[in-house]
């Protein structure tokens, strides 16, 4: 088969390698759509890989092909969103359904090869089956959209709370959609690009405060001049300057959950530190999308969110669709910032068109 090769930074190749085989449990599937995940730049155009040569790819869809050994709960012919996580299943954090915690996990695309390729093995329990109605560009999406959902829930979110989401990036954009969905009562998105702002306001946001923007603050003020603060607070970007703008938007006894990952260091002063005392809000992370009954009920609810239109999205949120062999130049448009403005799914199909 076709693959696009990592072997070493800025080296990802085009070329041929063996086409892997389904062992006892596992399904290989014919890859149709892989998205460029922010945590695939820095192994590509950087020198984060875990080694070399390898395959990368962890947001795919595909059809199945072939089933191994005691495999009964997919077929040949059915179409999957894959689930990328390889948990132990043995260690004390996989008892407890927390599988992202786990100490000894591989990762498809990441510790082991992934989806910029023609084929992947995956397990069975991995191949999230999806209706047909949902073409396979969109069930690329299916891992950042669980990952926003795994976010909201590591915090006691209520109907009818007020929320601010900080970066309309596409986990921010699926965060917001969620919380539309699960019925926040307001939902300000703050973000530095007037476009992601005018896409999240389509898709529901109630109120979008771009940042750069000269009366940022005088945007946050209620009608008594005071700055307005929100119940929960949920950060998509990983970017030290919204992070810090988490610990002045929530209100006391308030939560805010840390969804991006941050890139480099960062440090608080005493009185940034000091907000979380003064205001006793709850400080937490999420990391990844998983929960008991591997991979958990963020897999299924975003199948059934994505087929019924809950959740819904459309070519806007694409920057391009490149061919597996230009996956290269996919790569080398990153290294121009702020270029990309969208996702990048990579096609391995042979499909014309989005399918």
């Amino acid at each position: 088969m076709k693959a696009g090769v990592l072997h070493g930074k800025e080296q990802i190749l085009f070329e041929e390698v063996e086409t892997p085989v389904p062992g006892p449990g596992e399904v290989l599937v014919r890859v149709m759509y892989t998205g460029i995940c922010g945590s695939d730049i820095p192994r590509v155009n950087g020198e984060a890989a875990h080694y070399y040569p390898i395959i990368l790819g962890h947001e795919f869809s595909g059809e199945v092909v072939e089933t191994g050994e005691g495999v009964s709960g997919v077929r040949p012919g059915d179409r999957i969103a894959g689930a990328p996580l390889l948990p132990c299943m043995n260690c004390e954090h996989c008892e407890n359904g927390d599988y992202a915690l786990c100490g000894d996990y591989s990762f498809i695309g990441s510790r082991r090869d992934g989806s910029f390729a023609e084929y992947v093995v995956l397990p069975e329990a991995n191949a999230i089956r999806f209706d047909e109605s949902v073409p396979y560009w969109k069930g690329a999406f299916f891992e950042p959209i669980t990952v926003a959902l795994h976010g909201i829930r590591r915090l006691p979110f209520k109907p009818g709370s007020s929320v601010a989401v900080l970066g309309i990036g596409n986990i921010g954009f699926f965060t917001l959609q969620w919380l539309k969905a699960l019925g926040a009562g307001s939902v300000t998105v703050f973000d530095i690009n007037d476009e992601r702002l005018e896409l999240a306001r389509q898709y529901g946001a109630d109120e979008c405060i771009n940042t750069c923007d000269p009366d940022f603050a005088v945007q946050l003020q209620d009608g008594q001049g005071r700055r307005r603060e929100f119940d929960f607070v949920y950060e998509t970007a990983g970017n030290t300057a919204t992070i810090k703008q988490t610990f002045g938007l929530v209100k006391k006894k308030g939560a805010v959950c840390l969804i991006g990952t941050p890139t480099r260091e960062l440090t608080f002063s005493v009185e940034e530190w000091e907000a979380l005392n003064r205001k006793e809000f709850t400080l937490t992370g999420s990391w990844m999308s998983y929960s008991s009954g591997f991979p958990g009920q963020e897999w299924k609810e975003t199948a059934e969110a994505i087929r019924s239109g809950t959740i819904r999205f459309d070519e806007s949120l694409l920057y391009r669709v490149m061919p597996l062999q230009d996956i290269s130049d996919a790569f080398g448009m990153f290294r121009t910032p702020g270029k990309v403005k969208g996702k990048v799914l990579i096609q391995s199909g042979n499909q014309e068109g989005l399918q």
